[in-house]
């Protein structure tokens, strides 16, 4: 194949979106906003938008069934202000849950930060295009290929190696 159709393949290739958030989540992270101090909705949009970073932006039809839920389970309460608008404060059932959470919290946190260091940092262009590469080449080969069970252990396996080897530098 001359290495212009190979472009060709490789930008008309669908490039799927991943979930930002496994299931669940979501609830904890605006359930963690929310245990620092009682927010709106429209503060819970902003402060998870600035944490997700890259121009994300969780719509209302994300964020008012995750309130709606920790409200069902009772780890949020809501009371309408005298500007009638709804603002949610955590529950003690919602810190026992957050306490139990903890861990995972933090991981959502964590990943959120790197994400953000990889996107908005100059220095990390590298590494950036690094992985996009990879998994371009991926898809084409999933694609583009029939993977026997053999082919399939050699990739994950030269991946694998690949993490290993940058986990030691």
């Amino acid at each position: 194949m001359p290495k212009s159709d190979l472009i060709a393949d490789i930008e008309s290739i669908p490039t799927p979106r991943k979930r930002l958030f496994e299931a669940r989540h979501m609830k904890l992270l605006v359930l963690h906003l929310v245990s620092h101090a009682p927010k709106f909705s429209y503060d819970i949009i902003k402060e998870v938008g600035d944490i997700v970073g890259c121009g994300y932006t969780p719509s209302t039809g994300t964020i008012y069934p995750t309130l709606n839920y920790l409200e069902e389970h009772q780890y949020i309460g809501s009371e309408i202000t005298a500007s009638d608008r709804k603002q949610y404060s955590v529950t003690s059932e919602g810190i026992e849950h957050l306490e139990a959470e903890q861990a995972t919290v933090e991981k959502i946190l964590c990943r959120f930060d790197t994400r953000k260091q990889i996107h908005n940092n100059e220095q990390y262009l590298d590494i950036k295009r690094a992985m996009e590469n990879l998994k371009t080449a991926l898809r084409i080969k999933i694609q583009h290929s029939g993977l026997n069970p053999e082919q399939i252990r050699q990739i994950a396996e030269k991946i694998d190696q690949a993490a290993v080897n940058i986990a030691r530098l």
